[in-house]
């Protein structure tokens, strides 16, 4: 039998193309307004169809910028504290969700008072550690300082508090080592858990604009965020080549997003609903 859409299946419908359209058409200009010069960007009519300025953007961004090594910076950065807070926030996670010491639950709580208190409070107190330690304008004064990030461990404890006990009993009993155990037993499981916390990881720093920007202070180390700032001036403004670089900027998230959102969902979902 054939079966004719109902109402309530066209509204669903109707409504699903319009978020595909609110989501798809400003990226689609932004893309297409990243082959054309500054005048044909606030031309009037807005220019709808792909221009020939891409390499002449994609020149002005290397020559205003040194985007090449900027874009190596934060590929650099990003990629190394994804594994780093990646490694902290799980075994956080895992002590946490499987290890009983007193104060557990009243240290796990003021963790998550970190997810009420503002970035910016923080702000002039890390700057003041980065400063004393003489890190200013280094990789490791970008990356330390968010390493052990509250929403990173509050989702590896949940996803780990799925985990029976019976299942590290048993690998104890083995004679496994906690280091063994951790890495054989309690991590194989947890694969869509690490792939939507390396995704969460990965955007937050390869986006993270403030904190760059107070503690790099040389061109050469600056971020994409930091860099396409920098370009913004007072009289003029190359908005061909900040719209490139920011083109440029998307492809690793859409990257990184693709190769792992088949364990997205899941990963977020795990440990919501325990047995």
């Amino acid at each position: 039998m054939t079966r004719h859409p109902t109402g309530r299946g066209i509204l669903l419908t109707a409504g699903l193309a319009i978020a595909l359209a609110a989501v798809a058409v400003p990226f689609y200009w932004l893309v297409i307004a990243s082959t054309h010069t500054t005048e044909q960007i606030f031309g009037s009519p807005p220019p709808l169809l792909p221009g020939g300025h891409l390499l002449d953007n994609v020149r002005s961004l290397q020559e205003s910028a040194n985007f090449g090594q900027v874009l190596v910076n934060s590929l650099l950065i990003a990629c190394l504290y994804t594994v780093c807070a990646g490694a902290v926030c799980t075994l956080a996670g895992y002590g946490f969700a499987k290890f009983h010491f007193r104060g557990r639950d009243p240290l796990f709580g003021l963790i998550m008072l970190g997810l009420i208190i503002p970035a910016q409070v923080t702000l002039v107190p890390l700057f003041t550690m980065m400063a004393d330690l003489r890190w200013l304008n280094t990789y490791q004064a970008v990356i330390m300082p968010n390493l052990a990030l509250p929403f990173g461990i509050f989702l590896m404890r949940q996803s780990m508090a799925a985990l029976p006990d019976a299942l590290l009993d048993s690998g104890r009993m083995d004679g496994c080592g906690e280091l063994r155990l951790f890495w054989k037993v309690v991590l194989p499981p947890m694969k869509p858990a690490l792939a939507a916390l390396a995704i969460f990881l990965f955007l937050y720093q390869w986006n993270d604009f403030i904190w760059p920007l107070i503690v790099l202070r040389d061109g050469a180390s600056y971020t994409i965020p930091v860099a396409l700032a920098s370009l913004q001036g007072l009289n003029d403004t190359d908005y061909g080549a900040i719209l490139t670089g920011t083109s440029i900027a998307a492809i690793p998230m859409i990257i990184v997003f693709l190769a792992l959102q088949r364990h997205f969902v899941s990963g977020l979902l795990a440990g919501a609903v325990k047995e």
